[in-house]
């Protein structure tokens, strides 16, 4: 039997384990407790010797909107600092030694691309939309858009994804190496749980050695590059802009940037 969650779904298919963020009102918004559940759910599986492959899923209309501005405008400087935001729940996807597949129909912006990145492989709904759109709450990736997206898409395209916040479309994502298939949407989840229940039958051990293997060579400078970008983050609610940039999202206006 399953636990009981409040914002997350899981499920066993045989030998996968199936996550589904579950705040459809919120539009999947990752809050804390999403997170913090999420982590639950992830050493859960990872720690179940019948589970081989964990598949991670929204609904089809959004994989998750991004980070739950509403919960957070409000925080200082201090608070997102001395609680080392973005940390819990958010760095369990890489302590997980198991296979991890993202399955994204609909929106994986801001934090919901982090997320997916974080995974080892996305599978996308041809109506999938991707996007890093801090820059326009006066804020900047924290959960490591500024160090996966740059690995994953080369510097030029991160860059002008960062830079201008702008999404883009299952296709583009493909050409540019950030998923690893497109396929209709109302067959992703399906195609998804079984190419994970294919790679469930080989050996689990092997599985996740070559999962450590890829890891070590992907993420060796990537532990201070996230330290020094969630630092970055943290001091960015320091700023005036923060404060308009998720005052003007929350208030559904545009915002008005002073620079500072």
């Amino acid at each position: 039997m399953q636990p009981a969650y409040e914002a997350i779904l899981t499920e066993t298919r045989e030998r996968v384990g199936l996550i589904r963020f579950n705040r459809p009102k919120q539009l999947n918004a990752l809050n804390d407790t999403m997170m913090r559940e999420l982590g639950e759910a992830l050493l859960a599986f990872d720690a179940d010797d019948s589970i081989g492959v964990i598949v991670l899923t929204g609904s089809e209309k959004v994989f998750a909107a991004g980070a739950d501005i509403v919960g957070m405008k409000d925080f200082s400087f201090t608070d997102v600092y001395r609680s080392d935001y973005f940390t819990r729940g958010w760095l369990t996807l890489r302590q997980v030694r198991k296979p991890v597949i993202a399955v994204v129909t609909g929106y994986a912006l801001g934090g919901g691309c982090e997320v997916a990145m974080m995974c080892d492989m996305i599978i996308a709904g041809e109506n999938a939309r991707f996007g890093q759109p801090e820059i326009k709450l006066g804020i900047i990736p924290g959960a490591g858009g500024t160090q996966r997206l740059p690995l994953a898409v080369g510097k030029a395209k991160a860059m002008d994804l960062l830079y201008t916040g702008r999404t883009i479309d299952a296709q583009e994502a493909d050409r540019i190496g950030l998923v690893s298939r497109v396929v209709p949407a109302a067959q992703a989840l399906d195609l998804a749980l079984e190419v994970a229940a294919e790679i469930a039958s080989f050996p689990l051990p092997a599985l996740m050695m070559l999962k450590e293997s890829v890891n070590r060579a992907y993420e060796s400078p990537l532990s201070e590059g996230l330290l020094f970008e969630r630092r970055m983050v943290h001091a960015l609610f320091a700023t005036e802009d923060q404060k308009e940039g998720m005052a003007a999202f929350v208030e559904k206006r545009k915002p008005g940037f002073r620079h500072r």
